[in-house]
């Protein structure tokens, strides 16, 4: 499999001369099809891991539209292993075919096991990994969002040398793996903002059990009500935002990052000459998805 790294590039946003700042965007969502942006990291260092210790079968967890679960299914197909998904949700186990993400990870191979909301919680005890591991015998485990060490030494690849020259870099929060190897790449002169794309102060406490460095913060505004919330403001804004400068952007995760970002530009947030690095993380595959729902709800749906 060919991952293009090198189409990994800082892409210009125009923006109105008043505001006196740079902006630019990293096109990880560049990078390969169908594992982009941070799957792409994330998962680099796990699947070596995997063939080192001579695992044939990945399993991991994830919702009805997870990014995580289309590439772990198409990451398993290209390179050989079987794939196991923890669905989150009994309700989705007759509903495959009405969900473009779990049709796709399906068509890859991957086999799934619907459990509970209330069951997924537990999805980290000793005890509900234990009856995994009974049912399912000698798999390697990626945790859900694909974060663990292996994932953040992955996320420390996505800024090199070019990248020293800003000031700011920004990106969006799921499970913190991202933005903890972000911030371990860092220079002393940069300071990274984190985009929460659900509601909850437990991001902090994740993403300090991978740095040592405090040049972070949360921007904890831009959530628009919690994981995969939306409403026609922020799909307005991605509409526009592809048709200005060609770059599409996903609702849950890049789409609520880059309006935060606009915004606080709006709002003289950063000073005068400041440079901005914007990580786009992928995650396109979700839109047609959220489109369905979007059309159910009767609200505008995202330009394809």
């Amino acid at each position: 499999m060919s991952f293009n790294l090198d189409y990994s590039i800082n892409q210009k946003i125009e923006l109105s001369k008043e505001y006196n700042v740079e902006l630019y965007i990293k096109r990880e969502d560049k990078i390969h099809p169908f594992i982009s942006g941070n799957k792409y990291r994330k998962l680099k260092y796990n699947l070596q891991e995997a063939q080192k210790f001579g695992h044939d079968t990945l399993l991991t967890f994830g919702g009805a539209y997870s990014n995580h679960i289309a590439s772990v299914a198409f990451a398993g197909k290209e390179f050989g292993f079987k794939t196991i998904g923890i669905i989150r949700g009994e309700e989705l186990e007759d509903k495959i075919v009405e969900n473009p993400t779990l049709q796709f990870a399906k068509s890859k191979g991957m086999k799934f096991k619907f459990i509970s909301r209330n069951a997924y919680r537990e999805k980290e005890s000793e005890v509900f990994l234990n009856n995994l591991k009974k049912e399912f015998e000698n798999f390697y485990l990626v945790p859900e969002g694909g974060t663990n060490q292996l994932a953040v030494k992955g996320c420390e690849e996505i800024l090199n040398e070019v990248d020293t020259t800003f000031d700011y870099i920004c990106c969006a929060v799921g499970t913190g793996g991202t933005i903890s190897g972000i911030i371990n790449a860092t220079k002393s002169h940069q300071k990274v903002l984190g985009f929460p794309a659900l509601k909850g102060d437990f991001l902090s406490t994740n993403i300090s059990k991978f740095v040592s460095k405090n040049n972070w913060e949360l921007i904890t505004d831009y959530h628009f009500g919690g994981y995969a919330k939306v409403n026609s403001e922020l799909i307005d804004f991605i509409n526009r935002f592809k048709q200005e400068h060609k770059i599409p952007l996903d609702p849950v995760y890049t789409g609520k990052l880059m309006f935060g970002v606009i915004k606080m530009i709006e709002a003289n947030y950063f000073n005068t000459n400041t440079k901005i690095l914007v990580i786009h993380t992928g995650g396109l595959q979700g839109i047609s998805g959220m489109n369905k729902r979007l059309k159910e709800k009767k609200l505008p749906l995202i330009y394809d």
